[in-house]
This record gives C-alpha cells, structure tokens and sequence, in this order.
C-alpha cells in the first residue's frame, strides 16, 4: 500500500486551504517510488515525480502507458498502490468530459459541495472568471463543448486548489475552441497559480502550455525536457520545433525532413 499524505481531492467536493506561505514550503507533489498493478500487469513501475508550487507540467504518453493511472493515484481516486506518494494541500481534477450534474444549472454545478462562507459570490467570481457569466442559470445540455469545460474549469478553480490536475480536457473540443480555451487556463493559471498536471496525447499542446514535460514510458518517467520559452509560444518558433521533433521521437513517431 502507497504511504500517501497530504490534501483533499474534489471534483466537485473539497474544502480549501490556505494557500502556501513561502514558496520554499517544498513541492505540491512529491512521489518516490510510486508503483501500480494491474493483477498481474505492472503499469507504474517505481515513478518518481516532484511538481513544484505554481508549476505548470505536461505528462505525455502512449495510450494506456499509465498517464491516467498516475493521475488518479494523485488526486486520491485510487489507493492501492505502493512507494510513497505525498500532496501537499488540496486537490481539483477536470475531466476529459465535463461531467456536470445535468439537473442542476450551471451556477448550482459549481457551488455543488463548496464549502464557502458565501459559496453563490465565489461561484459567480468564478463564472467571470471563464467569461459564462451569462450562462449562470443555464442547464449544463444547452452549453457548447467548451462552455462546458469551461464550467468544469470554473469548478475546479473556485476552491483554490494548491494542485489542479487536467486529464485531457482538451481533447474533445474542436481546433479553434480548443485554442480559445489554451488561453484561458494559461491565464486562469497565471492568477491563481496552482500547481498544474496535465495529461495529453498532444505533443504541440504541452510544448505550448506546459514549463516542464514529461514522458511516461515503461511505467516510468522516461524523458523530461525544460520548456523555457516566454509565453504566448509561437508552433513555429525554431526551439519550440526542436523540442517537439524530440519528444515525439521518444513516443517513436519519426516526421520525414526533420533535421
């Protein structure tokens, strides 16, 4: 069994902490060790991962590499594991699909378990926030795709979570949506700064998105690589090019006149 310590996990339910006073309070997510089977299938093989406070991290993958595993372990969704596994705060997660309670508004889907001294005013700082202010009272079937992972995000944030995990989000939204809503979590991020985890299969969202990204591989986080390019990032900006030829090189994708 994992030696796992630390915060709350909520999708939809969870009481907020403080935030940290000193960003020397040490990582948000420390894991050594961390090992998950499958009877008799190993899917995480001893990971070891620090996400510092108010990091922004991508985790890459091959379907069923054990992206999603990993994340569930962190956000306290599945316990048996083993190896040490430390949160250090609270926890909110965003699906790949929103999974908003389809009888209740879009005001009432964010308020849903908060714990706030005034849950309908954080609530509705939140829908700004994502800019659905004017969906407050709208039923979760009348929204678009990304109105409603928009939601998803509105709910997450509105308990200030210290870590926020995003298993694939974006996957289901269409190009351009998808882009509008890249710009929104970069700047919901940039104010609340939580530390972020964001499972993807695409190798351009986590360059453009992401500060450090990791590749999950053998059950083991295999390759790494610094992404220190200021934002907005440019697809075309040469370094931003050259990190995404090596990384889909270790996910064993070779693109013809790469040099």
């Amino acid at each position: 069994m994992a030696t796992r310590t630390g915060g709350d996990v909520t999708d939809t339910v969870s009481q907020p902490t403080a935030p940290a006073e000193s960003a020397d309070a040490g990582p948000v997510v420390r894991t050594r060790g961390l090992t998950k089977k499958f009877g008799a299938r190993t899917v995480l093989d001893g990971v070891d991962l620090d996400i510092e406070r108010g990091e922004f991290v991508a985790l890459l993958g091959r379907s069923g590499s054990g992206k999603s595993t990993l994340l569930r372990l962190l956000a306290g969704l599945d316990r048996d594991s083993s190896g040490g596994l430390h949160v250090d705060g609270t926890v909110s997660v965003a699906f790949q699909e929103p999974r908003l309670v389809p009888w209740k508004r879009v005001l009432d889907n964010v308020t849903l378990g908060l714990r706030d001294p005034d849950p309908v005013a954080a609530a509705e700082r939140a829908l700004a926030e994502v800019e659905l202010t004017e969906r407050r009272d709208r039923w979760p079937l009348t929204l678009s795709g990304g109105e409603a992972q928009r939601v998803s995000l509105a709910r997450a944030l509105v308990r200030n979570p210290d870590l926020l995990l995003l298993d694939e989000p974006f996957s289901a939204l269409d190009a351009l949506t998808r882009i509008n809503v890249h710009r929104l979590v970069l700047d919901l991020w940039a104010r609340h700064r939580p530390g972020v985890l964001l499972v993807t299969h695409d190798v351009d969202e986590a360059l453009l998105l992401a500060d450090r990204v990791l590749v999950l591989d053998g059950g083991r986080i295999a390759h790494q690589s610094t992404v220190g390019l200021p934002r907005p990032r440019a697809r075309e900006d040469r370094e931003l090019i050259e990190l995404r030829s090596a990384l889909l090189a270790r996910l064993g994708v070779t693109l013809e006149g790469t040099t």
